[in-house]
């Protein structure tokens, strides 16, 4: 395999420059370094705090740094970002600045398409103790579906836009909260066409295990049968559910009587990454690039550790095996992320690892 026969697309976070709401709810000219530049480590070895090497704490408004993550995910055979949106409804959108600039200046000249964080933000998942919601994920009806539409019309008409069968990539986060999802991809692919497009590749994000027990194989066929053309399973927290009882009590030890976090090693966590299912045309796998939540949650986070160039390989390596056979245009492997600095779960250099990232990715694409 060479980069041209595997579609690597690397999810994009785009908090990293000011906003009036994360003014209000945490202070003045918050972005996510205040997160990670705050971080402290809770036990000898954990790696924090993170610090960035080549782009140094950036401010996504600036259209060089843009340029230059584009420039870097290019040369290591990423082939485009997929940038999280936040749509609340009504009209309501937070972090849209970076894409919104993107699109209308033409650069950088790399693909890109967009993911759908349809979810309610609360206190805790942003650095609270508490779980206050800062912002309800509202579905007004449809005309906000629309309204939605419409918004993204610019992106989706931009020649970058990643498609698969020529179709325009669009990732739901959350597809089981969406009220009628089926009447929501019915309206879009009618607009889609109705605005001189061709259809929109619906990709249903599902956690497993998900919240009400189902299988995966029960999940694809219900979401496929609503209008989704594929799934991306993310397995992250199946490796809990294969704790032995001593590996558990552990635990408690250690977050309810020490108040330390949860900590699991990396190498046997992405182990459960990968499926049955992945093998299948229409589910696109995942790659972990690592997790560590401490930035955001304090003690209450969880931290995957040893998380090394050498294990993130081997977790490439069998990524790479359960996609080989399909058809060259649905090798999609997204990659978790390309920029969740809070959440150790990055592939842009740190002081620490520099490019080995990087680098073990393209070699085992290359290989």
């Amino acid at each position: 395999m060479d980069f041209r026969d595997v579609r690597l697309i690397a999810f994009y976070l785009p908090q990293f420059h000011p906003i009036p709401e994360n003014d209000e709810w945490w202070g003045k000219g918050f972005t996510e370094w205040t997160n990670v530049g705050k971080a402290k480590p809770f036990f000898r070895g954990h790696y924090q705090p993170r610090v960035p090497a080549d782009l140094g704490y950036y401010d996504l408004r600036i259209p060089e740094i843009r340029e230059a993550q584009a420039e870097l995910a290019k040369r290591y055979g990423i082939e485009g970002f997929c940038y999280w949106h936040y749509w609340f409804g009504d009209g309501k959108k937070l972090l849209d600045r970076p894409l919104r600039e993107v699109v209308k200046s033409g650069k950088p000249e790399f693909p890109f398409c967009i993911a759908w964080a349809n979810e309610s933000w609360k206190g805790f998942s942003h650095g609270l103790t508490n779980r206050e919601v800062l912002i309800e994920q509202t579905y007004p009806g449809i005309h906000d579906v629309e309204k939605h539409f419409y918004e993204l019309l610019p992106a989706f008409s931009d020649a970058r836009y990643i498609k698969v069968e020529n179709k325009l990539l669009f990732i739901i986060y959350q597809p089981y909260l969406l009220p009628n999802p089926k009447e929501f991809i019915e309206l879009w692919q009618e607009l889609a066409l109705k605005n001189g497009l061709r259809n929109i590749f619906f990709v249903a994000q599902v956690q497993v295990p998900t919240i009400n027990a189902k299988g995966e194989d029960v999940c694809y066929n219900e979401l496929t049968s609503l209008g989704f053309d594929a799934v991306n399973f993310i397995r992250f927290r199946v490796f809990l559910e294969h704790r032995s009882f001593v590996q558990k009590a552990s635990e408690r030890l250690r977050t309810q009587i020490f108040g330390l976090p949860s900590v699991y090693p990396y190498k046997r966590m992405v182990q459960y990454m990968n499926g049955p299912l992945d093998h299948m045309d229409n589910v696109f796998p995942s790659i972990m690039t690592g997790w560590d939540h401490t930035p955001r949650s304090g003690k209450y986070g969880m931290v995957l550790k040893d998380t090394t160039p050498y294990y993130f390989g081997q977790h490439v390596k069998r990524t790479l095996k359960d996609v080989v056979l399909k058809s060259r245009d649905k090798r999609v492997i997204f990659i978790k992320s390309w920029n969740e600095w809070a959440e150790g779960n990055y592939l842009e250099p740190d002081l620490v690892w520099r490019h080995q990232f990087l680098e073990t990715l393209a070699k085992q694409i290359s290989e």
